[in-house]
């Protein structure tokens, strides 16, 4: 049986870490110079690369972390912080202005490069959206959730390459007012998330010494 709860919660963090909507201004802003068919072909090929990513993440994330050494409840607490960082600037309207700023020096420095810089990583695939995924894959429990994971990723990169395709209308519809309303209200969605994730993470931490010493 799938758990509702897991999926829930993995789709908001992951949704919000990503952050389809707040991606089509930005989208629009690097491939001005481009085609229609460059851009679509562009879209296409960041949604793949930024989904093999995330799946990798998902995938060995876990075995990666415990061959350095490091617990779950660990990457919990130090996942909890970088999530709740990420929260911060949406809710005080900084993430955007960085992202967009830090596209557009990599954009220019690789023009020909775009769908895998920035697009793909790290705009859909930074740092903060491949410790959610971690998290979420560690908190899975069972095969089924797992799948349900990779089902939630699909999802998600569709809904950026939706956004992608349909960038200018939907960036025309948000407009300045819709984007800050939207980014502030995910912002403290995550934040929430967040700091569940870090009081889990301190939970099973102290626990994990009690148990090592006891």
């Amino acid at each position: 049986m799938f758990d509702i709860e897991f999926l829930k919660t993995a789709f908001l963090t992951l949704f919000v870490a990503v952050d389809p909507p707040g991606l089509a201004a930005i989208f629009v802003a690097l491939t001005a110079h481009m085609t229609a068919l460059e851009r679509k072909s562009t879209a296409y090929r960041s949604v793949i690369i930024a989904f093999c990513i995330l799946a990798a993440g998902a995938l060995g994330g876990k075995p990666l972390l415990e061959a350095l050494g490091i617990s779950i409840p660990a990457f919990r607490i130090a996942g909890g912080l970088l999530l709740f960082y990420i929260a911060f600037e949406m809710v005080f309207e900084r993430r955007q202005e960085r992202k967009s700023s830090n596209a557009e020096d990599i954009a220019h420095e690789h023009p020909n490069a775009i769908a895998a810089f920035p697009l793909a990583i790290p705009l859909m695939a930074g740092p903060g959206a491949i410790t959610a995924t971690i998290l979420q894959a560690s908190n899975a429990g069972h095969w089924l959730n797992l799948a349900a994971l990779f089902g939630i990723l699909f999802i998600i990169m569709a809904s950026c390459l939706v956004v992608f395709l349909l960038a200018n209308p939907i960036d025309r519809f948000l407009g300045q007012t819709g984007r800050v309303i939207l980014t502030r209200l995910l912002g403290v969605l995550l934040a929430a998330m967040a700091i569940q994730t870090i009081g889990d993470g301190i939970s099973n931490f102290i626990l994990n010494l009690q148990a090592a010493h006891g």
